[in-house]
């Protein structure tokens, strides 16, 4: 082969050619996609990360002395949960001042260390934005609140008593819609006599963003913030900032809700008339023009796909990519304490529709735990000791092989589990003891609720990072401001660091997959098997390159060849078990196969890999079909007569 007219080892026809061979063109234009679609986003939810000061709270100094350790994830963005001050009704999600460090978490001056540190690592940070509300301590809401003639009297929702009631008599609120967070959604405000909407907490009123003046304060608020050095934000709620008004100025009512005296007032408040029209003027007003990377992600309950579609269509400029929420509500009935089973059929439909719908325009994030989400090894996977590590890094391989934007939550790396919850009074998660109270009142069964409360409590995700098997996990040298689980023995960081099979390295390995191999950022996708009860597979395709990726999410062993025979002839990329059967199909078992072809498209064939931590094999004879030398295996290869690569050829296509 001349490597001077090599082609491209993925068929391209057009375009530099990731996979290194200079002179050949590279499919999908993946010279020119985006930074974020090779990426893989780390979430801090600073409470809970690392206590620097031993007050037991997490804080910004305990993120820089744990930055090695993301670092040598191989993450690319720590999108950080809200650091601003706060009264802490809803663990900083009530924000009483946008341009300032909550003492609780530090200072600007480490924010701004933080910045630089992670900048000289190469990493981004995402702040959180959250301005559908404020804090009720906010100044903003003090002075709407101080008098019906407050010039920011319309910087918030105020609303007269339905017409013909008393003011704060049952039933009197503007209208029945129901809170986030139990209750009705309105708060009565006795000396003006008027009422004030917020979806979630009383504490937490919503901006009013049909005021010009609103949405210009916070567009001047995030400028501040990016010309301070934050790559983007990742934005709260962000559909639910356009209600649906009247042109009287009146919200409707919502349809009620089974066994409530209230009802469902999201057709009002879900993506609604102006949302693109937010969004478009936010992205020229803060964002264009700039000549940096940034980021932007809209957190958007109950979006649909051809909704996603537009607001993440590149051409209409609102945002890069959508937070869904759709795959993480298929094991609830009417609400998330209503469990049902998860069906493997309907998981792989969800996803499957997001990657069909988003295939030729938008993108998404891919994601099975955050803050607001119980720990997905013990929701989705197998906790149980003999299952916990394989389920947890099985698990991992089906998220990250999708296309889209991937998120790891904090201790997700090392397999972090459910807290075993003993009584309601274990419990801090405001959502959590609202809903235990609101279900008391309506008399429900309290061993029900508690059991519903231990497995889908926000609380789950918000207990401290496990980093080693001291008291406190290494999280504090205090009393936590929650319990460390007390599986933190065998389950932490320093353990899994020392240990190439651990769940921490499994990781560390998906990461590099994508940052390597083009066909897993910009692939297309297959699904295979849709109606599987337990066997979760599909194809990412790229040119020449296909990788087939099959993951068991059971107990139950299966023969290969009975279910995908293509796969009996594929090289193992990556695996999540040690000494694994070409035939067999284990319990919690994980493979990225390669299918890909030569250039000369004879049909590659292959034996499976022993060595999971290298990744794909090198070959040893000097050859590769795109003309790289393989030399001793080390990494340096090149094409004959070109200038030497830094990542190895094993590392960006397939030359055995």
């Amino acid at each position: 082969m001349d490597p001077e007219n090599a082609p491209c080892p993925m068929g391209a026809e057009s375009a530099p050619c990731p996979m290194g061979a200079e002179s050949a063109p590279c499919p999908m234009g993946a010279e020119s996609a985006p930074w974020w679609t090779r990426a893989v986003v780390y979430q801090v939810y600073p409470r809970s990360f690392q206590d620097s000061d031993g007050d037991g709270i997490g804080d910004l100094g305990g993120i820089l002395q744990r930055l090695d350790h993301l670092a040598d994830l191989g993450v690319d963005v720590l999108w950080l949960s809200p650091i601003y001050p706060s009264p802490q009704a809803d663990n900083g999600y009530d924000i009483s001042d946008y341009q300032d460090v909550d003492p609780l978490f530090g200072s600007l001056a480490q924010l701004d260390e933080l910045i630089a540190a992670l900048h000289r690592r190469g990493m981004k940070l995402v702040m959180d934005l959250v301005v559908n509300h404020t804090s009720d301590e906010h100044p903003w809401f003090e002075e709407s609140r101080a008098s019906r003639t407050s010039p920011k009297r319309d910087w918030y929702w105020w609303r007269p008593p339905r017409r013909g009631m008393a003011g704060g008599d049952p039933g009197a609120e503007p209208t029945n819609w129901q809170s986030f967070f139990s209750g009705p959604m309105w708060d009565y405000d006795e000396p003006s006599g008027e009422y004030y909407l917020h979806l979630f907490d009383r504490r937490q009123p919503d901006l009013n963003w049909e005021n010009p003046e609103v949405r210009h304060a916070v567009y001047s608020m995030m400028r501040w913030w990016l010309d301070r050095g934050v790559d983007g934000f990742r934005m709260d709620v962000i559909n639910m900032i356009s209600k649906d008004v009247a042109a009287d100025g009146h919200l409707h009512d919502g349809p009620p809700l089974h066994g409530s005296a209230l009802g469902d007032g999201s057709a009002s408040y879900l993506c609604g008339p102006r949302i693109h029209e937010f969004l478009q003027e936010m992205h020229r007003e803060v964002f264009a023009g700039r000549d940096a990377a940034l980021l932007t992600v809209g957190e958007m309950p109950g979006v649909t796909v051809e909704q996603a579609r537009l607001f993440t269509d590149p051409g209409r400029a609102e945002v890069d990519m959508v937070f869904q929420f759709e795959h993480v509500g298929l094991d609830q009935g009417s609400s998330k304490w209503d469990l049902r089973p998860l069906r493997m059929r309907d998981l792989k439909a969800s996803l499957g529709r997001w990657q069909a719908g988003l295939a030729d325009v938008g993108w998404n994030s891919l994601y099975w735990d955050n803050h607001d989400q119980p720990r997905a090894v013990s929701r989705f996977g197998d906790d149980s000791p003999a299952f916990r590590r394989d389920s947890a890094t099985c698990l991992a391989t089906l998220l990250h092989l999708h296309r889209g934007t991937p998120y790891v939550y904090q201790g997700q790396e090392i397999g972090m589990a459910n807290y075993p919850f003993a009584s309601v009074d274990d419990f801090r998660d405001i959502e959590s003891v609202n809903h235990f109270g609101t279900a008391m009142v309506a008399g429900q069964d309290p061993i029900a609720v508690l059991a519903a409360m231990r497995r889908m409590s926000r609380d789950n995700a918000r207990t401290p990072v496990q980093w080693d098997d001291t008291e406190h996990a290494g999280f504090t040298l205090g009393t936590p401001w929650l319990p460390v689980n007390p599986d933190h023995g065998e389950w932490n960081a320093a353990a899994q660091r020392k240990d190439d099979t651990s769940v921490l390295a499994h990781y560390r390995r998906l990461i590099a997959l994508r940052h390597e191999n083009p066909v897993v950022a910009l692939g297309d996708f297959a699904m295979l098997l849709p109606d599987h009860e337990h066997v979760y597979a599909f194809t990412r395709t790229l040119g020449r390159e296909v990788l087939l990726v099959v993951c068991n999410l059971s107990r139950t062993t299966y023969r290969l060849a009975d279910l995908l025979p293509q796969a009996l002839d594929a090289r193992l990329v990556l695996g999540n078990l040690p000494d694994e059967d070409a035939e067999l199909l284990r319990p919690w078992e994980a493979r990225v196969l390669s299918t890909w072809s030569r250039p000369d498209g004879r049909a590659r064939g292959g034996t499976h890999a022993r060595d999971r931590s290298a990744g794909p094999r090198l070959r040893t004879d000097g050859q590769c079909p795109a003309g790289y030398t393989t030399g001793t295996g080390r990494g340096r290869e090149r094409p004959t007569g070109t200038r030497a690569r830094r990542t190895p050829c094993a590392a960006r296509h397939p030359c055995s």
